[in-house]
């Protein structure tokens, strides 16, 4: 923003993002504790009736989910976007007649950037690259929730399973832009402020889809989206590492011990600069072979790190800053 915030706007921003952290940790169990309590309540036809249309509902996230503009155009996500903030960087054209996997890097602790720049408005998606909608993929295991999955729907979210990615991207006409953040969980326990690195080496999946669909593949980059929280890091092989993994196996995802600025949950006021990076063509195999997906995935990496080094400069980092692939 080019002019002094006012401590109102300040607190509208505060608030933003607070609700949306506090959402992101929380709402699920909350959702799983409203519905039960209702069942022993006289609103309990409420909840009976909601689980009999969640079950006819069931496989709607894995075909497109219901996204809304209402919801992706909430003023909430503007004043969320200015609490960092989140900007959108465009280097290349997305044909709108094709269909794209947009691999987000680093995962962070939250994905705010992710969140911000793919499930809202608010920084301009929609204009940068006209056509194309974007989605965001994120744990199958958030749209068994009742309450939270009709939520996270609204703002365009789909289950990262391979039905779901294979209707995005085969079934549903072009201008599909999925967005997988590739590192997932493992990604997650290596955010920490001043650490540029990603999990991409052993992550194939993504890259084998892309050819059997004949999606092109996109990197992204989110600059200052390990710097929002800092986390407590424990070495590998450390007992309190391998609890984590074992969580991480069980449940999908990882437990981070992490602080922020303000009140534990509110991260640190450091901008993030998301940056869509140019598309590498990917031809449609119906059963692609070892060498053609090892071929691509490298092509995938090289471009991250291409990537990385010609914006790290102009997004804060010093020449001196490296990304790790891992």
């Amino acid at each position: 923003m080019t002019k002094e915030k006012t401590q109102w706007k300040e607190f509208l921003e505060a608030i933003s993002v607070l609700q949306w952290v506090l959402s992101f940790l929380f709402l699920g169990v909350a959702c799983y504790i409203l519905m039960v309590y209702l069942m022993f309540t006289s609103l309990w036809p409420l909840s009976t009736l909601y689980f009999i249309w969640l079950v006819t509902d069931w496989h709607t996230p894995e075909r497109g989910g219901r996204r809304t503009l209402f919801v992706r155009n909430w003023r909430v996500w503007e004043h969320f976007r200015d609490f960092f903030p989140v900007k959108l960087v465009k280097t290349a054209e997305l044909n709108p007649n094709k269909n794209y996997i947009l691999g987000y890097h680093p995962h962070g602790i939250m994905s705010a950037g992710a969140f911000s720049c793919f499930s809202t408005e608010s920084c301009g998606f929609a204009e940068e690259f006209p056509g194309v909608r974007p989605c965001l993929v994120i744990l199958a295991g958030l749209f068994r929730i009742p309450v939270l999955r009709d939520y996270i729907m609204s703002a365009g979210m789909c289950p990262v399973s391979k039905p779901s990615l294979v209707h995005l991207l085969s079934k549903n006409g072009k201008g599909n832009a999925v967005v997988i953040v590739i590192g997932g969980a493992a990604e997650s326990l290596a955010s920490s402020p001043g650490l540029n690195t990603v999990v991409v080496k052993q992550r194939k999946g993504f890259v084998r889809l892309a050819l059997e669909l004949g999606a092109d593949l996109v990197p992204v980059y989110s600059f200052g989206e390990n710097e929002l929280f800092k986390q407590v890091i424990f070495s590998e092989g450390s007992q309190s590492r391998k609890l984590q993994e074992l969580f991480k196996k069980i449940m999908g995802f990882a437990p981070c011990l992490f602080v922020g600025e303000r009140f534990a949950f509110l991260p640190y006021r450091t901008p993030i600069t998301t940056v869509v990076g140019c598309p590498i063509a990917v031809p449609k195999r119906v059963i692609p072979s070892e060498e053609e997906v090892d071929h691509y995935h490298q092509l995938y990496m090289e471009a991250l790190f291409k990537l990385f080094h010609e914006h790290k400069v102009k997004c804060g980092l010093s020449k001196s800053h490296e990304l790790q692939i891992t």
